[in-house]
């Protein structure tokens, strides 16, 4: 099953489940309205102050959570290029024979960067492209080191030109471990508890109503189901209908630029 199918069944999930515990707290509502007629039908301002407030609040840290987490990873698409080409003018300092080696290996290297994210979805050609990508690195190391401490090399080629490709390495462990910082699963659940309560005390509310209020009843679960989804989808950029590849194209023109 593809995630964007599963994440749109688990809102749909949510959206049936709030529906619910309306329906629930509305029945809730009407058995004590038979019971005491003469009792009005109403929640507690205290009791939902507290649950909405914390609804609202969850929301507000998970959104808020997944935008920025978002918008890390494509700074990071950025800060990758910026640091491959960076590398890629430095390579100059070395001498031509050697030059000429190295930038080989990184037009191999940033192709296999650039599959890396495109078989995302496919663990095993990911797999596959994440090794070929640390073989070129250290491939790529082993040559510069190599080309800088030989004649014809600039005096400060190793200075310059290794810290560079350090950067070009390193980044791509911070762009590993972004793609695997989310929220715990806690939180999630937490939120549908919440949405789930919310639901209840809404239905109950209703009960006040000679008839369902299906404007109502309908709101609150959609709105929940929408804002999940939307979370869901930020905090994995490279599977849903939200996406990080058009950031991708800064690598696609790097790559053409190498040609």
């Amino acid at each position: 099953m593809s995630y964007a199918l599963s994440t749109a069944l688990l809102a749909l999930g949510l959206f049936l489940s709030i529906l619910g515990s309306l329906e629930v707290g509305r029945r809730i509502g009407l058995t004590m309205r038979r019971r005491f007629p003469d009792v009005e039908i109403k929640g507690s301002s205290a009791a939902e102050g507290a649950v909405f407030g914390l609804l609202g609040l969850l929301i507000a840290f998970t959104f808020s959570g997944a935008a920025g987490r978002f918008e890390d990873r494509r700074h990071l698409i950025t800060q990758e290029a910026n640091a491959i080409g960076t590398a890629w003018l430095r390579v100059d300092l070395l001498p031509a024979a050697s030059a000429s080696a190295v930038r080989a290996q990184m037009r191999q290297y940033l192709d296999a960067r650039i599959e890396t994210y495109r078989q995302f979805n496919d663990p095993a050609a990911l797999a596959a492209q994440m090794t070929r990508a640390t073989e070129l690195q250290q491939q790529i190391w082993s040559a510069a080191l190599a080309g800088a401490g030989t004649a014809g090399a600039a005096p400060d080629a190793a200075k310059l030109l290794l810290p560079a490709l350090n950067e070009m390495i390193d980044i791509t462990t911070t762009r590993q471990v972004a793609t695997r910082n989310h929220p715990p699963s806690v939180i999630f659940l937490m939120l549908a508890a919440l949405s789930l309560m919310g639901g209840l005390l809404i239905g109950y509310e209703l009960a006040g109503k000679a008839h369902r209020d299906w404007l109502h009843m309908l709101i609150f679960p959609l709105l929940m189901a929408v804002t999940l989804y939307v979370i869901l989808d930020l905090e994995f950029p490279r599977r849903g209908l939200i996406r990080v590849d058009a950031a991708d194209e800064v690598l696609l023109e790097l790559r053409q630029s190498m040609d």
